[in-house]
C-alpha cells in the first residue's frame, strides 16, 4: 500500500485568517470538532467518503496527516506531501511522538480510558497530585502492550501531557457528558517486525482517531 505523509499549514491569506474564530475555537471540544471537519475538507472527494487517513494538530495552524491518497487541492492549506515508505529492518531504533486515546477492556465496563480508570480509585483530593504519575505509568504500559502485536518494543516512553476532552458533538447536560482522554507520548522504540509495525502505523493507535489521535510520527534515532 502506498501511503502519503502530508504537512498541512493553514493559509495566511486574509480570506482564511478571517475564519480563525471558526477554525480555531478556544474550547477544546469545539476545536477538535472544527479541526476534524477542516481535515476532512482536505481529503473528502465525495460527501460519503470514508475516512482513510490519520491526522494530528501540531500547533499554530499546522497539521500532519498519514493517508492512502494525497490531500485534494484547497485554498485553506499550504501543503507539503511526501510518499511514506520507510525501509525498516528488525533492530532499527526510531524516535516517535504519538497522541493517543489509550483504552483497555474492563470486565463489566467495556472500553475504559487507561488513565481515567486508575484515577477513579484515587481520592478526589489526591487526583491532581497523582494525575501525571499515573498517566506516565499507564501510558507507557499501554504502548508496550501495543508493541506486542504491532512489531516493536519500547525502549523509552515519556508522557508529556494528559488531558480530557468532551465528545465534540455531545448536546446534553454537562454532568455525565461523554469524555475521552488524550495522552501525548514520545520516546524511542525498536522495530521487531517491520511489516506488522508499518501496518499498525497505517491503521493508527488507540481510539478517537477522527479527533486527531492515533498518528505516530517516527524518525531514525540519533
Amino acid at each position: 500500500m502506498t501511503l502519503y505523509l502530508s504537512r498541512l499549514q493553514l493559509s495566511q491569506s486574509p480570506s482564511v485568517r478571517a475564519l480563525d474564530a471558526l477554525l480555531n475555537p478556544e474550547a477544546q471540544g469545539p476545536r477538535l470538532d472544527a479541526h476534524h471537519r477542516l481535515i476532512w475538507a482536505a481529503f473528502a472527494k465525495t460527501p460519503d467518503q470514508k475516512r482513510d487517513f490519520l491526522w494530528r494538530e501540531d500547533g499554530k495552524g499546522c497539521f500532519f496527516a498519514l493517508s492512502a491518497r494525497p490531500p485534494v487541492a484547497s485554498d485553506l492549506f499550504e501543503t507539503d506531501v511526501k510518499a511514506f515508505a520507510p525501509d525498516l529492518h528488525p533492530g532499527d531504533r526510531l524516535e516517535f511522538t504519538l497522541r493517543a486515546n489509550a483504552t483497555r477492556d474492563r470486565k463489566g465496563k467495556g472500553r475504559v480510558d487507561v488513565v481515567m480508570d486508575v484515577l477513579h480509585d484515587v481520592p478526589k483530593t489526591d487526583r491532581a497530585e497523582q494525575r501525571m504519575g499515573i498517566a506516565q505509568h499507564e501510558g507507557a504500559a499501554w504502548l508496550a502492550r501495543q508493541g506486542e502485536t504491532a512489531g516493536f518494543h519500547t525502549l523509552r516512553v515519556e508522557v508529556g501531557d494528559y488531558s480530557v476532552a468532551a465528545l465534540p458533538d455531545y448536546k446534553g447536560k454537562r454532568q455525565g457528558q461523554p469524555q475521552f482522554g488524550i495522552l501525548d507520548l514520545a520516546g524511542v522504540l525498536e522495530v521487531t517486525d517491520p511489516a506488522a509495525f508499518l501496518t499498525k502505523l497505517a491503521r493508527g493507535f488507540g481510539r478517537a482517531r477522527s479527533f486527531g489521535c492515533g498518528l505516530m510520527l517516527i524518525r531514525r534515532a540519533g
